[in-house]
């Protein structure tokens, strides 16, 4: 790999600055709304914590700044100047949703630029994967999310053991916790500080080849059933109409 592309939202950010809390099928708060520059330079700190996280694999960041129709282009100037400033190598206003494909060009030639100026010599692992699985969940706990330490339950002290007598210690690891937060609280937003990430379980993969530890609150996604709901979606092809989604 030689470019990593980080997508953000002037929403995102807003609500990682301190913007009201957002919820599924609610109006969204005016602050998300309006220009509201004060909320965006605050929650670019979430953003500025990923670029330093990519460039820890030795590739060149590109942040792609995925533009609605309300924001303004105050905000995402802060956004593409803060971006640049943490060392990303370019971060571009993406505009497909209003352009299509016309929108995007500009973030793929900026991509374009960013692979050939970068050499696949530079990159590197966060960890070697002859480490201990604790070694490893602590790593990234550490260095990807910046705790201050990981607790392992009863459980997954007495998993990790099994995994690694049954051969499987030098897996890489997969995290499984919530999206929202460098933290295991959904709630911790910016670039929370004092925190600790704390294991349930871990469980493996073994075939895709890694093992996932289950951190915090989180559940995982069910697989498909035996028959998946896709064998009952079709289009009429004389009205075009889509049927058997619902």
């Amino acid at each position: 790999p030689k470019c990593a592309v980080i997508v953000a939202t002037v929403r995102a950010l807003k609500m990682h600055g301190g913007g009201p809390a957002v919820s599924a099928g609610k109006p969204l708060a005016k602050e998300y709304l309006e220009e509201n520059t004060e909320l965006v330079s605050k929650g670019v700190a979430n953003l500025v914590k990923h670029i330093e996280n990519a460039k820890k694999f030795g590739v060149n960041v590109v942040v792609a700044v995925n533009k609605f129709k309300t924001d303004t282009d105050a905000e995402i100037e802060i956004v593409r100047k803060m971006s640049m400033d943490a060392g990303a190598y370019d971060a571009v206003m993406s505009n497909h949703w209003a352009e299509g494909g016309k929108g995007a060009a500009n973030l793929g030639k900026a991509v374009e630029k960013a692979c050939e100026t970068n050499d696949e010599s530079n990159f590197r692992y966060l960890y070697d994967v002859e480490k201990s699985i604790k070694e490893k969940i602590e790593t990234i706990s550490s260095e990807i999310y910046g705790a201050d330490g990981v607790d392992f339950t009863e459980l997954a002290e007495q998993q990790m053991v099994q995994y690694e007598e049954a051969g499987f210690g030098k897996l890489p690891i997969c995290i499984a916790k919530t999206q929202y937060s460098f933290s295991c609280d959904a709630a911790a937003k910016g670039v929370p500080t004092g925190f600790r990430i704390t294991v349930r379980e871990i469980r493996s993969c073994v075939g895709a080849g890694f093992l996932y530890p289950i951190c915090g609150d989180i559940m995982t996604i069910p697989g498909l059933p035996t028959r998946p709901g896709f064998y009952d979606v079709d289009i009429d092809v004389e009205t075009g109409e889509v049927k058997g989604l619902f």
